[in-house]
């Protein structure tokens, strides 16, 4: 591994990120997620230096591979922090990144499953150009807090690192971030602290700013599970809007971490790997239940790429 060898914090994790982009058994993240309700795979991702405080995001960007790495360039190469939509396309195609097609069959023909059997013929016949907002709700992929891939590191020299990669919800309205992108939100990285990432429904980890927050709990002398604490219960004070699931996963710079499972699930697992191990290790999230949360019904793109079989 990158770090094992003596490599740079954000090195592994663009490199780790990578992985899980190019990944043909991972729908979402990067190739192969799951389309948005116009059929098209839309992507975001982010970086953050704990060191320098640098971040660079893209969101909603269509038509490249590798989110991670173009974020990575918003960082290196730009006076800017995010870009979006066409301008991430813009930026991705100035400095050559690889382009490819993200919408893979499976996708595809789930989308159009959906769409012969929610859509009805009028608004068929007038597509795109008709309301969404009511498909938005009826198609709504309820994320179980496992779905973007997050990527927490410290280096040799101390360094601290965080990164992020997701293509959203399936079925999500077109243009939709999620926290991913939006740093303070889905992620947080301070040399000094520590770093924090979240997963699942984005939507409470901004309203909430959960990984700057867990970040500053630190500053202010808690420990990383006090902080991580802390968070969840800003999350409990969340009133209306889209409650969910959300992992919270964080590391202070002594070596220590914390990851719970917000309104989680028994399979709500994470890995760690410490220098010197020689592979990964799978541990539980701390399940804290915030509010009454339904079990999980067949999502929009599991019931539709079932009908295939």
């Amino acid at each position: 591994m990158a770090l094992a060898r003596g490599g740079a914090a954000l090195d592994a994790i663009e490199a780790g990120i990578r992985l899980v982009e190019a990944s043909d058994e991972v729908r979402t993240v990067g190739r192969g997620g799951w389309p948005n309700l116009l059929g098209e795979v839309e992507l975001d991702a982010s970086v953050m230096d704990g060191t320098t405080l640098r971040t660079g995001s893209v969101g909603s960007l269509t038509g490249y591979l590798h989110p991670v790495s173009i974020a990575r360039q918003v960082l290196e190469r730009l006076p800017h922090e995010l870009l979006v939509g066409e301008g991430a396309r813009r930026f991705a195609a100035e400095i050559d990144a690889e382009a490819g097609e993200l919408l893979m069959p499976h996708a595809r023909m789930a989308w159009e499953r959906w769409f012969r059997t929610e859509v009805s013929a009028a608004e068929q016949a007038l597509w795109p150009d008709v309301p969404m907002a009511e498909l938005c709700q009826q198609a709504i992929d309820p994320e179980i807090g496992r779905d973007t891939t997050v990527f927490l590191a410290q280096d040799a020299e101390g360094h601290i690192g965080a990164g992020t990669s997701t293509s959203g919800w399936g079925w999500k309205y077109p243009g939709r971030l999620g926290d991913s992108p939006i740093i303070g939100a889905g992620s947080y990285a301070d040399s000094r602290y520590g770093a924090c990432a979240c997963t699942g429904v984005g939507e409470m980890s901004i309203r909430a700013g959960t990984s700057r927050a867990v970040v500053l709990y630190m500053k202010m002398g808690m420990s990383v599970e006090d902080a991580v604490h802390e968070a969840v219960e800003d999350m409990r004070a969340l009133k209306g809007g889209l409650i969910g699931r959300v992992t919270i996963h964080a590391i202070d710079r002594q070596g220590g971490h914390k990851v719970v499972a917000v309104n989680g699930l028994p399979e709500n697992h994470y890995w760690l790997w410490r220098a010197g191990a020689a592979a990964p290790s799978s541990h539980p999230c701390e399940i804290i239940a915030i509010s009454d949360v339904p079990a999980p019904k067949p999502t929009a793109h599991r019931r539709y790429e079932q009908m295939g079989l």
